[in-house]
C-alpha cells in the first residue's frame, strides 16, 4: 500500500492497485515508476472534510518553493539593469512573464497530480532515448545556469554583509545541502516553512526600500502597458528576454510537477480534481507574491538609479553601493543585502531539489539522498567557482544576466513537452487540460520560441 492509500479517509474508495501496479493509461509506454523525491512523496497529510480554507492550507507550500525561482538573484540582475536603463518600461515584461508562469505552473500541477508523473519522468516515457537524453542535457544546462546565478548571488550577499571574498562565499554556499537534509529530517513542511519565512523577510526589506525611494506611481502604472519599443530596441529585447528567462524558469516546471506529489491527496478522480484545483490556487497566490517582489526590484532601480541618471547599473555590488547616497540612508543597502542573501539561500534549496527531480526522472538514477544532493550541488558549485575566479568581482552582473538569457533559450525544451503531455487525452485521461488552457499555453510557447528566435537572429546578424 502506498503513502496516498494509507492517508485516504474511510469514506474514500480504495484504489485497485498501487503505484507501478496500477493499470497504465494507453498514452504511456511504461508503468509509473518510483516517484522522484521518494522520501517526501505523499508525506504531507491533507484534509478531506472541513471548510475550504482548511483544505487549501494543507496544499499551500509547493507554490512558494516554485515562486522562489521567479525572484532569484539572476532576476535581480536583469530587473536592476532593466530598471536603471529603461525606467519603468519593462514592468510590462514582468507582468507578462508572471501571467505565463501562472498558466505553465497550472499545467505542471495537472501533470503531476493527474498523470502521477513529473515532467522529467513523462519525457523519459514518451520520447525515444535520442530525444530524451538531449532534453535531459538541456534541463541540466538550465539548472546549472540557475545555480550559477543563485550561488553568485548568495556569495555577493555574504560579501556585502560580512566582507567574505566571493570565491570563499561560493564554496560556503555548498553548505545549503546540509541545510536541506537537516530540515528534511523534521519533514517536508519544515523546508516549506523556511522558504516562506525567507520570502517574508525579502518582502519586508523591499517594502521599506520602496517607501524610502518614493517612486512616481503614475509612471509605475504606465510601465505595465505594453510598448512596441520592446521589439524595436535590441538592448531592451535582450533585457526583456533576460527577465523572461529569470521569471519563467525551465527548472521550475520540473520542480512543481514533482513537488505537488508531496501531498497525500488520495487516488480517485474526485480527490485528484480537488487536489489540482487547490494546488493551482496555491501556486497562483505564490506567483502573485513573486510578481510584487520582482516589480519592486525594477521599481526600486527606476526610482533611484534611473532617476539619478545612473543607467548602467549591471552589478549587484554597484546597486548596493549607490543606494545609501541616493536614498540618504545607510539602512537601505543593508536591507538590500539581507534580501539578496535570503533570495540566494532560498533559490539554492529549490534548485537542488529540481536537480534531484531531473536526474531521477530522466535517468531513473537512484542514490542516497545526501550523495544525490551533493552531486547536483557540485554540478553548480564547480562552474561558479571557475567563473568567479576567472571573471572576478566586476563581471558578476553581466554573467548573471547572461545566465538568465541562457535559461530563456532552454525554455522551449521544457514548455513544449509540458503542453503536449497535458493536451493529450490518452495520457491524461479525465485530467486532460481544457482546450482554452491548451490554447493559451500554446500561444505562450509560441511567443517564447519567437522571442528566442529573434534574439538568436539579432546575435548572428550582429
Amino acid at each position: 500500500m502506498d503513502a496516498r492509500t494509507r492517508n485516504l479517509s474511510p469514506a474514500s474508495p480504495a484504489p485497485t492497485a498501487v503505484a507501478g501496479d496500477r493499470p497504465m493509461p494507453p498514452g504511456w509506454r511504461t508503468a509509473r515508476s518510483e516517484p522522484s523525491l521518494a522520501g517526501m512523496f505523499a508525506s504531507v497529510r491533507t484534509t478531506r472534510q472541513g471548510p475550504f480554507w482548511r483544505k487549501l492550507l494543507a496544499f499551500m507550500g509547493p507554490g512558494y518553493l516554485v515562486a522562489v525561482g521567479y525572484m532569484d538573484p539572476g532576476n535581480w540582475a536583469t530587473s536592476l539593469a532593466g530598471g536603471s536603463r529603461f525606467g519603468y518600461a519593462l514592468l510590462t515584461v514582468a507582468l507578462l512573464s508572471n501571467l505565463m508562469a501562472v498558466v505553465l505552473q497550472s499545467l505542471c500541477t495537472r501533470l503531476g497530480v493527474g498523470a502521477g508523473r513529473d515532467l522529467a519522468q513523462a519525457c523519459r516515457d514518451s520520447f525515444p532515448r535520442w530525444v530524451s537524453l538531449p532534453l535531459w542535457l538541456s534541463a541540466e544546462v538550465a539548472i546549472t545556469a540557475t545555480d550559477l546565478a543563485e550561488v553568485i548571488g548568495t556569495a555577493i550577499g555574504l560579501n556585502l554583509l560580512f566582507h567574505i571574498p566571493l570565491q570563499i562565499g561560493v564554496v560556503i554556499t555548498a553548505a545549503d545541502v546540509f541545510l536541506i537534509l537537516a530540515l528534511q529530517a523534521f519533514g517536508f513542511r519544515w523546508i516549506e516553512a523556511f522558504v516562506v519565512a525567507m520570502l517574508g523577510v525579502i518582502a519586508a526589506c523591499f517594502g521599506i526600500q520602496i517607501a524610502m525611494a518614493d517612486p512616481d506611481w503614475g509612471a509605475v502604472i504606465r510601465g505595465f502597458v505594453p510598448s512596441t519599443d520592446l521589439l524595436a530596441n535590441r538592448e531592451m529585447l535582450y533585457l526583456a528576454l533576460g527577465i523572461l528567462g529569470a521569471t519563467v524558469m525551465p527548472h521550475n516546471l520540473y520542480l512543481h510537477s514533482g513537488l505537488v506529489q508531496t501531498r497525500a491527496y488520495g487516488d480517485d478522480e474526485q480527490e485528484k480534481r480537488e487536489a489540482i484545483k487547490l494546488a493551482t490556487i496555491d501556486s497562483s497566490i505564490a506567483l502573485c507574491l513573486a510578481l510584487v517582489i520582482n516589480a519592486s526590484i525594477l521599481i526600486l532601480a527606476a526610482a533611484t538609479y534611473h532617476r539619478a541618471g545612473k543607467t548602467d547599473i549591471a552589478e549587484l555590488g554597484q546597486a548596493y553601493t549607490f543606494l545609501a547616497p541616493l536614498l540618504g540612508s545607510t539602512l537601505a543597502p543593508t536591507l538590500f543585502a539581507v534580501a539578496l542573501l535570503c533570495c540566494g539561500l532560498n533559490s539554492t534549496i529549490t534548485a537542488t531539489l529540481s536537480g534531484q527531480i531531473v536526474m531521477e526522472g530522466f535517468l531513473n538514477l537512484r542514490m542516497a539522498p545526501w550523495l544525490r544532493r551533493m552531486v547536483t550541488r557540485m554540478i553548480a558549485i564547480v562552474p561558479a567557482v571557475v567563473v568567479t575566479i576567472w571573471a572576478g568581482d566586476k563581471a558578476t552582473g553581466r554573467l548573471l544576466i547572461l545566465s538568465q538569457v541562457v535559461l530563456s533559450l532552454q525554455l522551449p525544451f521544457a514548455v513544449v513537452p509540458l503542453v503536449m503531455f497535458t493536451a493529450s487525452r490518452s495520457k491524461m485521461g479525465p485530467f486532460v487540460a481544457p482546450r482554452w488552457l491548451t490554447l493559451v499555453a500554446s500561444l505562450t510557447a509560441t511567443l517564447i520560441v519567437a522571442l528566442n528566435t529573434k534574439l538568436v537572429w539579432d546575435f548572428i546578424s550582429g
